[in-house]
């Protein structure tokens, strides 16, 4: 019997985790029907029940639903968006930072680092309204879930690969890169070089209405509360992971 050519097997175009690429579809799914079928006061309606409003805290009675909806509305926010430009920055942002993440704690690591860090992010945001002029915001966009992916990105990709040898070749084998401490996170040079600037550009968006002399409307609190979170997750998952791994 003649053997039968293989076809050689044809790498994806782009290697992301699959769960990447459902919450990618379901923002621009989420985005695109409400911008046909939704008129202004369509949209208003899904933002007042679905992005976070801070200002149900203090005046609940004033808002549709009370403060029930403040239940489900820090993690729904992450996915409506203010315009097609603030989708494709947060998908953009979200595929490189979530990719990494994905392909070392899984779908479950994916969604808890993003969630959480969405709801750090309207937490923080919310804080920070209680000490700033501006009392009032609506909180919509995925900036604080892929912060939050971003925070935990760094706790591993910049570090060294753990290479072991096989038990019956004597072949190196690598591990992947071990996590680091908190503490090694800000001694590495290149992590901390890249918190430092993201640090930095974050503030000074947050200086850009002194500078510039309007109304910026980025919540570059929310960025910062949810990329803390995405720092301190790791320690959580790997502690998980070994729990799970126990006989």
């Amino acid at each position: 019997m003649a053997d039968t050519p293989q076809q050689p097997q044809r790498e994806p175009i782009f290697n992301v985790p699959g769960v990447i690429m459902v919450l990618i579809g379901l923002m621009w799914a989420i985005h695109i029907a409400a911008d046909l079928a939704l008129d202004e006061y369509g949209l208003g309606n899904l933002r007042i029940w679905f992005a976070f409003i801070p200002d149900r805290f203090a005046n609940a009675a004033q808002w549709p639903g009370g403060a029930l909806p403040l239940l489900w509305t820090g993690f729904t926010h992450a996915f409506l968006h203010v315009d097609y430009m603030h989708l494709l920055i947060n998908t953009a942002w979200l595929m490189v930072f979530g990719t990494p993440v994905g392909r070392r704690y899984g779908t479950a690591g994916v969604l808890a680092v993003f969630l959480l860090g969405a709801l750090a992010g309207a937490l923080v945001q919310t804080l920070a309204l209680t000490v700033s002029i501006n009392q009032f915001a609506i909180l919509l966009g995925a900036s604080g879930g892929v912060s939050a992916l971003t925070g935990a990105a760094m706790r591993f990709i910049f570090e060294p690969i753990i290479v072991s040898k096989d038990p019956e070749t004597g072949d190196p084998v690598a591990l992947g890169r071990r996590t680091a401490t908190l503490a090694g996170v800000f001694v590495n040079p290149r992590s901390r070089t890249f918190i430092i600037f993201w640090l930095g550009l974050n503030l000074l968006i947050g200086f850009a209405p002194f500078i510039l002399g309007a109304n910026v409307a980025i919540a570059w609190e929310a960025h910062i509360g949810g990329f803390i979170a995405g720092l301190l997750l790791p320690s959580v998952l790997d502690g998980l992971a070994r729990r799970n791994q126990r006989p």
